[in-house]
Protein backbone atom coordinates (compact mmCIF):
# COMPACT_ATOMS: atom_id res chain seq x y z
CA UNK A 1 0.00 0.00 0.00
CA UNK A 2 1.03 3.63 -0.99
CA UNK A 3 2.59 5.84 2.44
CA UNK A 4 1.79 9.42 2.98
CA UNK A 5 3.06 11.97 4.92
CA UNK A 6 1.24 14.23 6.26
CA UNK A 7 2.22 18.07 8.20
CA UNK A 8 -0.50 19.73 9.83
CA UNK A 9 -1.35 23.03 12.20
CA UNK A 10 -3.86 23.21 14.57
CA UNK A 11 -6.00 26.76 14.75
CA UNK A 12 -5.38 28.58 18.28
CA UNK A 13 -9.07 27.23 19.09
CA UNK A 14 -7.67 23.74 19.03
CA UNK A 15 -4.39 24.14 21.00
CA UNK A 16 -6.67 26.11 23.76
CA UNK A 17 -8.96 23.07 23.95
CA UNK A 18 -6.07 20.36 23.79
CA UNK A 19 -4.52 22.48 27.16
CA UNK A 20 -8.14 22.94 28.70
CA UNK A 21 -8.69 19.19 28.48
CA UNK A 22 -5.45 16.85 26.91
CA UNK A 23 -6.18 14.27 24.29
CA UNK A 24 -4.11 11.70 22.45
CA UNK A 25 -5.14 12.36 18.79
CA UNK A 26 -3.13 9.40 17.43
CA UNK A 27 -6.40 7.72 18.93
CA UNK A 28 -8.35 9.71 16.25
CA UNK A 29 -6.20 9.72 13.35
CA UNK A 30 -5.64 5.83 13.77
CA UNK A 31 -9.65 5.71 13.48
CA UNK A 32 -9.90 8.16 10.52
CA UNK A 33 -7.16 5.76 8.23
CA UNK A 34 -8.66 2.62 9.54
CA UNK A 35 -12.14 3.57 8.24
CA UNK A 36 -10.66 3.65 4.31
CA UNK A 37 -8.87 0.08 5.23
CA UNK A 38 -5.02 2.12 6.00
CA UNK A 39 -3.18 2.26 9.23
CA UNK A 40 -1.50 5.38 10.74
CA UNK A 41 2.39 4.30 11.39
CA UNK A 42 3.07 7.44 13.12
CA UNK A 43 1.83 10.36 14.80
CA UNK A 44 4.26 13.35 15.93
CA UNK A 45 4.41 17.34 17.44
CA UNK A 46 7.16 18.95 16.26
CA UNK A 47 8.51 22.66 16.42
CA UNK A 48 9.18 25.21 13.22
CA UNK A 49 6.29 25.51 10.48
CA UNK A 50 4.12 22.69 11.28
CA UNK A 51 2.61 21.58 14.68
CA UNK A 52 2.49 17.93 13.63
CA UNK A 53 3.89 15.37 11.36
CA UNK A 54 2.02 11.70 10.25
CA UNK A 55 2.77 8.71 8.23
CA UNK A 56 0.06 6.76 7.04
CA UNK A 57 -0.48 3.72 4.91
CA UNK A 58 -3.70 3.88 2.97
CA UNK A 59 -5.06 1.65 -0.16
CA UNK A 60 -4.78 4.03 -2.71
CA UNK A 61 -4.90 8.63 -3.40
CA UNK A 62 -8.71 8.46 -3.15
CA UNK A 63 -8.57 6.67 -0.12
CA UNK A 64 -5.82 9.09 1.70
CA UNK A 65 -7.77 12.29 -0.03
CA UNK A 66 -10.91 10.98 1.73
CA UNK A 67 -9.28 10.90 4.94
CA UNK A 68 -7.16 14.38 4.49
CA UNK A 69 -10.34 16.12 3.12
CA UNK A 70 -11.91 15.27 5.86
CA UNK A 71 -9.98 15.89 8.34
CA UNK A 72 -8.75 19.41 7.04
CA UNK A 73 -12.84 20.31 6.39
CA UNK A 74 -13.72 19.54 10.47
CA UNK A 75 -12.01 23.30 11.27
CA UNK A 76 -9.01 21.94 14.10
CA UNK A 77 -6.60 22.78 11.32
CA UNK A 78 -5.28 25.77 10.20
CA UNK A 79 -3.03 23.64 7.94
CA UNK A 80 -2.85 19.93 6.28
CA UNK A 81 -0.13 18.81 3.65
CA UNK A 82 -0.20 15.51 2.45
CA UNK A 83 2.75 14.19 0.42
CA UNK A 84 2.74 10.94 -1.40
CA UNK A 85 5.37 8.87 -0.82
CA UNK A 86 7.57 6.77 -3.33
CA UNK A 87 9.58 3.84 -2.13
CA UNK A 88 13.02 3.58 -3.48
CA UNK A 89 11.88 0.88 -6.47
CA UNK A 90 8.94 2.95 -7.28
CA UNK A 91 12.17 5.83 -7.88
CA UNK A 92 14.21 3.85 -9.99
CA UNK A 93 11.75 2.87 -12.22
CA UNK A 94 10.55 6.20 -12.85
CA UNK A 95 13.91 7.27 -13.48
CA UNK A 96 14.28 4.36 -15.86
CA UNK A 97 10.90 5.68 -17.44
CA UNK A 98 12.40 9.50 -17.27
CA UNK A 99 14.51 8.49 -20.32
CA UNK A 100 11.37 7.72 -22.35
CA UNK A 101 9.77 10.54 -21.99
CA UNK A 102 11.69 13.00 -24.39
CA UNK A 103 11.45 16.25 -21.82
CA UNK A 104 12.39 19.43 -23.95
CA UNK A 105 13.43 22.59 -22.06
CA UNK A 106 11.91 26.03 -22.99
CA UNK A 107 13.63 27.94 -25.50
CA UNK A 108 15.09 24.79 -26.66
CA UNK A 109 15.57 24.18 -30.11
CA UNK A 110 13.50 20.79 -31.14
CA UNK A 111 15.40 17.86 -32.58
Amino acid sequence: MPMYLTRFSYTPETWAMLIAQPEDRRRAAAAYIESVGGKLHGFWYAFGSHDGVNLWEAPDNVSMAAVALAIGGGGALSSIETTVLLTVEETLEALGRAQDVGYRAPGAATA
